[in-house]
């Protein structure tokens, strides 16, 4: 039977490569995000405990553009760092781009091949010991027979970078996708619903839900791949907490974290002792859930995973070999940063916190170049008559309150 959805989505993609990127562009940035970085990858994935000198061989399933390939290649070139990336997807278009935006960079670390995450399993690819599948699980017909194909190209040891809508954030959009559909049927042609989305979106009433959304920009600042991903798109389900994490495990998986883990804290939101006593007796699945539901904000969610039955360990932050990273943060503008009151302010997507620093988190923090590990930090703060118990005590704390914002990590052994 013909998926006329499927057929539909091979249009679009091939009309509009996305997200919308001109190769030149490689000359003036590098796109950075999550899933896929290199330091998070190294950190949630492996727990900083895989040497950078082993090889590493990461997939981009549904590549697209080239976004998270351009990044993950560019970022382990940099770093000197052995392995390859595979860009796989569907669309010629889409390649063609990418193609050109690793030729701009002269990355020699990426193989390129079309098809289907479907079909890894008979493809002969892998395995491999990082997998990025961001933006794609919701636009298949069957996102678990997706994740399953992608967890069985795993090799031991290794995760998955997933990224999935989440409904809350992206209130407004289903709304103009309904009306889209009975103004611009998905049987017409890609450019002639272009035309009418614009126009529709121009004459939307105030009172539209995505108008009142600041959060959602594609149709905006997308270009026309942007706004037909959007508004358009044949097939897009968004997925609850609750649903990613039943999706993950049904895969024989499970989430080593989301990103960033703070926001999904209720705690950080809620300071109501008697609140706070009812969400201490959640599980981790419904505290994510309650502070999803409550902030409304979140429309996407991004998740680190690993194979249920061979979990990698943790990080060690009590190890005074670790070495930790601010991810694209200096130290010292950090610590500049915290107030007065000895709290960091910090934004998401326009809510507003305060996280509590420990005493000598300024001091830390200035020592923080990726380089030094947590025991040579500890020996020159107690050359300044820092007690190494006070610094044990404020190093756990400040990596408790930076790990979960995911800015300081761990880097990989070398």
């Amino acid at each position: 039977m013909t998926d006329t959805a499927d057929t539909a989505l091979r249009q679009q993609y091939e009309a509009y490569p996305y997200p919308a990127r001109d190769p030149r562009d490689e000359a003036k940035r590098l796109i950075l995000g999550s899933p896929s970085h290199l330091r998070e990858v190294d950190h949630w994935i492996f727990g900083a405990r895989r040497p950078a000198a082993r090889p590493l061989n990461a997939l981009m399933a549904g590549g697209g553009s080239g976004d998270g390939t351009i990044m993950l290649a560019t970022q382990m070139a940099r770093a000197g760092r052995e392995g390859r990336v595979t860009w796989l997807d569907r669309s010629g278009a889409a390649r063609a781009v990418a193609e050109a935006r690793a030729a701009a960079r002269g990355l020699q670390n990426i193989v390129f091949e079309e098809g289907s995450i479907l079909d890894l399993p008979a493809a002969g690819l892998g395995p491999f010991d990082y997998i990025d599948c961001c933006g794609v699980l919701h636009h298949l017909p069957d996102p678990l027979a997706g994740l399953k194909a992608l967890a069985g190209a795993l090799a031991p040891g290794g995760g998955i970078g997933l990224m999935v809508y989440a409904p809350h954030g992206r209130t407004g959009v289903y709304m103009l996708q309904d009306a889209l559909r009975l103004l611009a049927p998905p049987a017409e042609a890609p450019a002639a619903r272009v035309e009418v989305a614009k126009r529709l979106w121009k004459q939307a009433p105030e009172t539209a839900w995505l108008r009142k959304n600041p959060w959602i920009t594609d149709h905006i600042q997308g270009g026309d791949a942007g706004l037909y991903d959007l508004l358009l798109n044949p097939r897009d389900v968004a997925f609850t907490v609750p649903q990613l994490a039943a999706l993950v495990e049904a895969a024989g998986l499970t989430i080593r974290t989301l990103v960033e883990p703070v926001r999904y804290d209720p705690d950080l939101y809620l300071a109501d002792p008697k609140l706070r006593a009812r969400t201490a007796l959640m599980t981790p699945v419904e505290r994510a859930a309650l502070a999803e539901a409550i902030c409304g904000n979140m429309g996407i969610h991004i998740a680190y995973c690993v194979r249920a039955d061979d979990p990698a360990a943790l990080p060690d932050w009590a190890d005074p070999a670790a070495v930790p990273v601010l991810r694209e943060l200096d130290g010292a503008a950090v610590a500049r940063g915290i107030r007065p009151d000895g709290t960091l302010p910090v934004a998401f997507d326009g809510l507003r916190a305060a996280i509590p620093m420990p005493r000598l988190a300024a001091a830390i923090l200035a020592r923080v170049d990726g380089e030094t590990s947590v025991g040579a930090i500890a020996d020159a703060l107690a050359a300044n008559g820092v007690s190494r118990e006070a610094f044990a005590r404020d190093f756990a704390a400040l990596a408790r309150q930076l790990e979960a914002l995911n800015r300081l990590l761990l880097t990989a052994p070398t």
